[in-house]
């Protein structure tokens, strides 16, 4: 199976590569990620994914895309719902359409690693993209993963994120403490 996985950053992607890899399914990673600011944190971790994909030799695919405008304008009216109806289906209907165009098999998404994310909202998107495009949507549940991925990444001495990636998440983590 030919599959392009988005990836929203390193450490997300390095328990879900090492199950694809185990059930002999070679990714392509597909970076897209207009939602991340502001810019230095978005270069991190487009920076740490190079690297990473580099130290594993998988092929990587970087859509670079810094959307902070975009976002904003396609958000500020809606702000509780951002992550459902702009973050994660902007991301993942660029994936399918790049997969479509390019001779994939199957598209996924590091999203469904995040104990953090709406899982079932990243599901349902990507669901109904992939009828919308005619193309398989691979689902696994990696949240089980999620802990082994993020101290392997510790170890690997990856750049690890504080917050899910748009200002508005960055406010939400000061404020909470």
């Amino acid at each position: 199976m030919k599959l392009l996985l988005h990836t929203c950053c390193a450490p997300c992607s390095v328990y879900v590569i090492k199950y694809l890899r185990e059930s002999n399914v070679e990714p392509t990673l597909y970076w897209y990620n207009p939602n991340i600011h502001p810019y230095t944190e978005y270069k991190n971790r487009k920076e740490t994914l190079e690297k990473y994909a580099e130290m594993i030799g998988i092929k990587a695919i970087f859509q670079d895309e810094y959307g902070l405008k975009e976002f904003i304008k396609n958000t500020v009216n809606d702000i509780e719902n951002r992550c459902v109806n702009y973050c994660y289906r902007i991301r993942l209907e660029s994936t399918v359409k790049y997969a479509k165009e390019n001779g994939y098999d199957a598209f996924s998404t590091t999203l469904l690693v995040s104990i953090y994310q709406k899982h079932d909202e990243i599901k349902k998107i990507a669901e109904e993209l992939s009828k919308k495009y005619g193309i398989k949507f691979f689902y696994h549940d990696f949240r089980d993963g999620y802990r082994e991925g993020q101290a392997k990444a510790r170890e690997l001495g990856l750049y690890m994120q504080k917050y899910c990636g748009c200002v508005y998440s960055e406010e939400e983590r000061y404020l909470k403490k």
